[in-house]
């Protein structure tokens, strides 16, 4: 049987692997501090180890961890993969000295991390390949996630072990969930799927069915809740203006959509932070982001927006030519790549032949709405974040850009800078 040493890893991370490794007889040993694992490795022999650079970490003393290894006769035979925050280039090179086979950033991309570890081990790992766009993040206490495309398994499972790590890290206590699978369309055939995605969010004893909102026009689903006596109190809506006033404290509102701008779009957060990432590599294929190349020795995933060489591309569509230029000077100064439309459909034909990471769309365009072209992008496979920017401050037209799949709402005008700001944190965050 072959063995899997995990060094010094976080637990939301560590439960996961030994889950997924079990499943192929994998045997897992957990050492808990890095002082130990060279001794581990020598006792144990394992055929892998995975060592965890916590942010905290000193880099000296990493390096010396890596140095004693590669002397030590029997642990310089194991292969290493390590992971940890965004590493500088010489450092990245000092890792390839001391024989570190890979290098990954976190959150961690768990397609491409399985891939190496079945070339190191010689072992697959069957990978469900299903196309999904599982999104998560959260406001104050309620967390929102998004899926479109299909259910994939894998992700699926990944997403008991991300909840349980956003709820510990932001020490919630009454989470509360809105599942928002609007793009779904379910039949008996997606039954299993749909119990694991379900039981994986009751898994956590936190999250209360009561507490769990359900956005879909799938009758199945609605079938589904109503046949499992576990799911008794999930809600089950078509608009998401349905569910939030049973969701948040509305005390010092009463109206719904003052809930949605003052309690869920000033207070956005960046939830992919940690160690799990809801987003695999193999979402952006056939596009021409870092990934898709050749890798080398080590491998840095997702390297800070506007830092890599194959710049993002930013589509902004708005028919005021100031802003255009505004826009797209300010992205190409932070290293991005921009394109500017002023309307809906020229953006539209555009769209299907290039890849763009982030949308900037205004509401009001001169031929078909931000609305109509928010639902056109609704069947695109990989549709990027997109947030809108607008002069109007109608906060129904804010319910409905959202319900409809917008990140973000913006209302003009505001600095080139805090656009800037909010785009890197929806890329850097994988929403």
């Amino acid at each position: 049987m072959k063995n899997v040493l995990i060094v010094d890893a976080d637990p939301m991370f560590r439960d996961f692997i030994k889950d997924k490794f079990s499943e192929e007889k994998v045997e897992v040993t957990v050492v808990p501090e890095k002082r130990d694992a060279i001794i581990k490795m020598n006792s144990v022999l394992p055929d892998l180890a995975i060592i965890d650079i916590n942010e905290f970490d000193n880099i000296d003393d990493i390096l010396e961890l890596f140095s004693n290894i590669k002397a030590d006769p029997n642990a310089s035979r194991v292969p290493l993969i390590a992971m940890g925050p965004a590493a500088s280039r010489e450092t990245l090179a000092a890792f390839v000295k001391y024989g570190i086979h890979k290098y990954f950033n976190k959150p961690i991309k768990f397609d491409v991390f399985f891939e190496s570890i079945s070339h190191i081990l010689k072992t697959p790992f069957p990978m469900d390949t299903t196309p999904c766009v599982l999104d998560i993040h959260r406001n104050d206490n309620i967390i929102f996630i998004e899926i479109a495309q299909g259910l994939n398994r894998e992700k699926l499972s990944l997403l008991k072990y991300k909840l349980s790590e956003i709820i510990e890290i932001h020490e919630l206590e009454n989470p509360k969930i809105v599942l928002m699978m609007t793009n779904l369309e379910l039949t008996f055939v997606d039954g299993l799927n749909l119990e694991l995605l379900f039981d994986n969010i009751l898994k956590n004893p936190k999250i209360l069915p009561r507490n769990i909102k359900v956005l879909s026009f799938s009758a199945f689903t609605k079938d589904l809740i109503d046949g499992h006596p576990q799911y008794d109190g999930i809600e089950i809506a078509t608009e998401i203006s349905q569910v939030l006033n049973s969701l948040v404290d509305s005390t010092s509102t009463s109206r719904v959509s003052d809930l949605v701008t003052d309690k869920l779009l000033m207070q956005n957060d960046n939830s992919e932070e940690g160690t799990i990432e809801m987003r695999f590599s193999s979402d952006n294929k056939g596009s021409n982001s870092e990934a898709q190349k050749e890798e080398p020795a080590i491998t840095v995933q997702s390297a800070p927006v506007g830092m890599t060489d194959t710049r993002a591309r930013i589509a902004v569509i708005d028919d005021d030519v100031i802003i255009q230029k505004i826009l797209v000077a300010a992205f190409t100064r932070a290293g991005f790549a921009c394109d500017a439309y002023t309307t809906g459909t020229a953006f539209l034909s555009a769209v299907t032949k290039i890849n763009y990471s982030a949308i900037i769309l205004d509401i009001m365009l001169p031929d078909i709405s931000g609305f109509d072209t928010l639902k056109r992008l609704q069947g695109f496979q990989n549709k990027p974040p997109i947030i809108i920017y607008s002069q109007s401050v109608k906060k129904e037209m804010v319910v409905q850009a959202l319900s409809l799949g917008a990140k973000h709402y913006l209302v003009k005008p505001q600095k080139p800078e805090t656009i800037i700001l909010k785009v890197k944190e929806i890329l850097n965050a994988g929403i």
